[in-house]
């Protein structure tokens, strides 16, 4: 389903691997949450309270650089049937990038694609593990430290109440989210 921007409530964009899952090769020590072979799926710690906490406020999108049958997958793992997304995006609405200097290789999200679909660029966050990904919207940008299975990880328990205690804000490119962990403190 596609939410009506002008009336939506702030589009609250999801990173997958290394954000809200981690996909592995190499099984962990406890039972997997999905599987996509090779890969044994495992959700991050929290992660069912943070989209519960979260989709009150906000409209919620996925965007991925992996590809459309892996997202497929782990959505499907992750968010609850009855949660209605704005939009499912995988690799191929990223643009892929090289660094010449370095010969680096990496996706790139640009959200005036999502500016396209009518939703307001000042409304808008990205909740992300990359921050080059998103080097072009870095003031839509909420980084994340990746998760690579670490049980007792809480970055998604933090990280729900500064998102629901910003959402009111009129723009969010207009202030600093680098520092999110410390504001969540306070």
């Amino acid at each position: 389903m596609k939410i009506h921007p002008q009336t939506a409530r702030p589009l609250l964009i999801l990173d997958l691997d290394e954000t809200l899952i981690f996909g592995t090769r190499d099984r962990l020590e406890r039972p997997f949450d999905a599987v996509l072979e090779p890969y044994a799926i495992y959700h991050r710690p929290g992660v069912a309270g943070f989209l519960d906490r979260v989709r009150t406020v906000y409209a919620l999108a996925v965007w991925t650089s992996a590809t459309h049958d892996y997202a497929r997958v782990v959505v499907e793992s992750v968010f609850p049937k009855e949660l209605e997304l704005a939009f499912v995006w995988s690799r191929e609405r990223c643009t892929w990038r090289r660094v010449l200097e370095t010969q680096e290789e990496y996706w790139l999200k640009n959200l005036l694609k999502v500016r396209r679909l009518g939703f307001d660029l000042d409304r808008v966050l990205i909740v992300d593990d990359e921050p080059r990904k998103l080097e072009r919207n870095y003031g839509n940008l909420v980084p994340i430290r990746p998760w690579t299975g670490d049980p007792g990880d809480q970055e998604l328990s933090h990280l729900a109440g500064y998102l629901i205690s910003i959402a009111d804000r009129p723009n969010f490119r207009q202030f600093e989210k680098r520092s999110w962990r410390e504001d969540a403190r306070r």
